[in-house]
């Protein structure tokens, strides 16, 4: 499998692990040095974020993804893409479209979300 096909393999990991809190598989596909900047502007850590799905202040009951680019340079990936989020963090709707950016790295036979970017559209 080449790069890109096992990046799109691991947003659909990711994409379901984030609808259904699975922490093991977002501890397994984000790095321990994860540096992600939320649509209020404030950045997050990894796990500022596993903590989150941890304590119930996030639930996402639904993540419909499109417009995906993907990028492959070297080890490096780089994804943007929409997603239309139904859910709720802190009791306040989530509930909109967002374009994501994410930084994967191969890291020996793991490839780990570096970094990221979300906006509100």
């Amino acid at each position: 499998m080449n790069s890109k096909d096992q990046i799109v393999e691991n947003e659909n990991r990711l994409l379901k692990a984030i609808q259904e809190s699975d922490i093991t598989v977002l501890d397994e596909l984000l790095h321990d040095d994860l540096l992600f900047n939320i649509p209020n502007g404030m950045t997050i850590t990894k796990n500022m974020d596993l903590d989150n799905y941890r304590s119930g202040s996030i639930i996402i009951n639904s993540i419909l993804p499109s417009d995906q680019i993907i990028n492959v340079i070297d080890d490096t990936v780089i994804v943007a893409v929409t997603l239309v989020l139904n859910g709720k963090y802190d009791e306040q709707s989530l509930d909109g479209k967002y374009r994501y950016l994410r930084v994967w790295k191969l890291f020996d036979d793991s490839w780990k979300v570096i970094a990221g970017n979300c906006v509100l559209l």
